[in-house]
């Protein structure tokens, strides 16, 4: 609409054609607005087309490309909300009702019934007509809707009256103080969890924290909440220990490590320590025992660290192709004896991937077609029996396999060693025993994807952390996530399952039975 016709003085016209005018002007104005609300949407959806589909969203992480949903999906609904006030609008329609979840909120939620009754119950329709007829209820509507009441802060008081006779002054009755993690400390048990929780499940600093408890008027240092993290991470390391013992007992586990950044005090900048996951998932085939994860941390990436986790457990281990782990196949292995590796195929797709992104290599090409067949008869099998995955493996997935490493030797032989595909073709040849583990024991994953995941969290924990503050931090950063993470694959809540475990050792709980504290036996109602 133009701004002549939009700022046009209507006075100069005669009376029966300024109210016409009045109207086309207001409706112009509503079609002006809601073209530039339509070309607003036309931009988000573009921006979204292009986080999905273009090229530089590969160069994006699951977590980054996450990020960017949001932002424009809170566009996409801000739009749609001035669309829907705009006078003569169209409703939007959004076909995603499924961020609506009305009528489907959990029935563990308290319910709060705010019931709305009419001012009067004599009938309006008999009043028009003179009598005093009365209404009866026959039916109600219901709707439900989440409300959020923000961290409530409270101030527990411990009363201990004091009492003594009259008739004699043999002493005072008092009942004692109860036991406390922190004795004569400010926080209770569910505080701590609290904070526990808020920096390594939702990757909270500490000094964030601080800030979110000034707002409520509470000022705790962020020195004060490291000193109850560090209270209750030397607490928790019995718990930590068993549940490591637990999983070496394991027939197989999966290891993987991701780097933890530790401030170096003496040099006033940050060196690379390391958290080594070492974790359980049996679900793939059904197995009895419950998942876990344990993280261990190294200041570096040696084999020998790994030789120091891994004593006792003799079992097969699921791993990538880091040659640092060699060491543990040897009958020089200490702790043990050597360990049998599955590697992963994972690992293998990826290198080609790499040489096939960057230069559309047709050897690369095929290379990922024979391994996608792999994976498609993993999907058929996974969640079956052990011994039914090894039967499938063994029939259809063998000759693959077979077939691969002849067209590997092949393509090697054809192909410079010192080129970017020779080195990729050389690494899967180099760990090729390895990743033919999988088709002997029915127990063994294709790839080692599961413990990639379980260590996702600590990437994001990283990025929001920056830092350790000291090789101390880094162990304690594994303990505190190795009792998250674990709860977490376990389908239990982590904040019930630290503060109902932090009050029973308070309380002095027996050493005897530590097994009630690991995760997976954490009952809430209890």
């Amino acid at each position: 609409m133009t701004a002549a016709f939009k700022d046009l003085d209507l006075s100069i016209l005669p009376p029966d054609y300024r109210a016409a005018f009045e109207v086309l002007q207001a409706t112009a104005a509503r079609v002006w607005e809601l073209e530039e609300i339509n070309k607003r949407l036309e931009h988000l959806v573009a921006e979204l087309n292009h986080v999905v589909h273009g090229k530089k969203s590969e160069k994006l992480s699951d977590d980054d490309r996450q990020l960017a949903f949001e932002d424009l999906e809170v566009a996409v609904a801000e739009v749609e909300q001035k669309q829907a006030q705009v006078p003569g609008g169209d409703k939007p329609k959004r076909k995603r009702a499924a961020k609506r979840n009305i009528g489907n909120l959990p029935d563990h939620l308290p319910r709060i019934e705010h019931v709305m009754e009419p001012d009067s119950l004599e009938c309006p329709h008999c009043r028009k007509l003179g009598g005093r007829g009365v209404i009866h209820k026959i039916g109600e509507d219901r709707s439900e809707r989440l409300d959020i009441v923000p961290v409530q802060l409270r101030v527990i008081v411990t009363v201990r009256p004091r009492y003594a006779c009259r008739s004699c002054t043999d002493g005072v009755t008092q009942v004692s103080a109860p036991a406390h993690l922190i004795e004569g400390g400010l926080p209770t048990e569910g505080a701590i969890a609290h904070v526990l929780v808020s920096k390594y499940a939702d990757h909270c600093p500490l000094y964030r924290q601080s800030q979110i408890l000034a707002r409520s008027r509470i000022d705790i240092h962020r020195a004060t909440l490291a000193d109850w993290t560090g209270k209750a991470a030397f607490h928790l390391k019995p718990v930590v220990d068993r549940l490591a013992a637990h999983l070496k007992v394991s027939t197989k586990l999966f290891m993987d490590e991701t780097t933890a950044p530790v401030l170096d005090p003496g040099r006033g900048k940050t060196k690379t320590g390391y958290l080594w996951a070492l974790a359980r998932d049996d679900r793939p085939w059904d197995g009895g025992d419950p998942p876990g994860v344990v993280f261990f941390y190294a200041p570096g990436r040696a084999g020998e660290n790994a030789e120091r986790f891994l004593a006792g457990f003799d079992g097969i281990l699921q791993l990538d192709g880091y040659q640092g782990c060699n060491c543990l196949t040897r009958p020089s292995r200490k702790g043990g004896d050597p360990i049998r590796v599955a590697h992963c195929w994972a690992h293998a797709r990826r290198k080609l991937k790499e040489v096939f992104d960057r230069d559309g290599s047709e050897i690369a090409a095929e290379g990922l077609r024979r391994i996608a067949e792999l994976y498609r008869i993993e999907a058929d099998i996974r969640g079956t029996a052990p011994g039914q995955r090894l039967a499938t493996r063994k029939a259809r997935t063998a000759p693959l396999v077979a077939a691969f490493g002849e067209w590997l030797q092949k393509q090697r032989r054809r192909t410079s060693a010192k080129s970017r595909l020779g080195e990729k073709l050389a690494y899967i040849h180099r760990h090729w025993d390895g990743l033919q583990t999988f088709l002997h024991d029915g127990r063994v994953e294709i790839d080692s994807n599961s413990v990639e995941n379980l260590i996702r969290p600590i990437a994001l924990n990283r990025k929001n952390a920056l830092f350790a503050g000291h090789d101390e931090g880094g162990r304690t950063w594994g303990r505190i996530a190795s009792l998250i993470e674990t709860a977490k694959i376990n389908n239990v809540e982590p904040f019930a399952y630290l503060k109902a475990t932090l009050e029973a050792i308070a309380t002095g709980h027996p050493k005897s039975r530590i097994d009630e504290f690991l995760p997976w036996n954490f009952n809430p109602s209890s």
